[in-house]
């Protein structure tokens, strides 16, 4: 008797604040977690977000541009094109540097004074150089990755809101992708969703400032202690922070 395939999982990994935009990475289960949410997604290029998104009106993508910026500097040694979107993606991160801070309202005034003449002449540049390469090669692969995007991508120009990219998503993923091996096989789709779970709770101590471990030891003793199960909301990261 053969042996079965185990089966493949993902983790779907949400960053957000009461004042900020969704910020989205994963595959798997985007349309129950999001269900009836109604704003701004800002999410890489994967296209089951896109999908998301036609289906669901209220909800609009904010694309983000380091994932636009990877594209072209894995050509930038043997590219000029390249190295030239990348000065002008440089300049972009620049004004953000300098206007991080600042109350949204402020950052939609900077951007639309500063950021926008980029944005503006960027396209222009990809989209001259996108009719005279190739399709298939590298670089027209990674203009049209880009110019389908825009719409999503200059979404920040007119909401101050919005970040140039999702990289809070990327850090907070990071431990989780160097852990993937440890974590191989959860045993049962339970195991991957109790994985789930503790991932989200150390991620969340680590947004609100709190050792993961000196939580984790002081819940667990507290529901050894008979903490009610009512109050389980008692016991969460953010409960611990004033």
């Amino acid at each position: 008797m053969g042996r079965q395939r185990p089966a493949d999982g993902g983790l779907c990994l949400c960053c957000r604040s009461q004042a900020c935009p969704e910020l989205v990475e994963g595959t798997e289960r985007p349309a129950a977690h999001l269900q009836g949410f109604a704003g701004i997604l800002q999410v890489d290029g994967y296209g089951a977000y896109a999908a998301l998104a036609r289906r669901h009106q209220q909800i609009r993508l904010a694309f983000c541009w380091a994932h636009v910026r990877r594209k072209f500097y894995e050509l930038a040694e043997s590219s000029p094109v390249a190295t030239d979107v990348l000065r002008r993606i440089a300049a972009l991160y620049a004004i953000e540097e300098e206007i991080r801070g600042l109350s949204a309202d402020e950052r939609r005034t900077a951007r639309d004074q500063r950021s926008r003449p980029i944005v503006d002449d960027l396209y222009r540049f990809l989209e001259a150089r996108g009719r005279q390469v190739s399709a298939k090669s590298r670089l027209g692969e990674a203009i049209r990755y880009t110019l389908p995007r825009w719409d999503g991508l200059v979404h920040f120009l007119d909401d101050g809101r919005i970040d140039l990219d999702n990289n809070a998503v990327e850090r907070a993923i990071r431990p989780l992708a160097l852990n993937r091996k440890n974590a191989l096989f959860a045993g049962s789709d339970e195991g991957g969703d109790n994985w789930a779970v503790i991932a989200t709770l150390i991620e969340n101590c680590k947004l609100t400032g709190i050792n993961p471990h000196t939580w984790l030891t002081a819940t667990l003793t507290s529901l050894a202690n008979g903490h009610p199960a009512s109050r389980i909301d008692e016991l969460l990261p953010h409960a611990h922070v004033a």
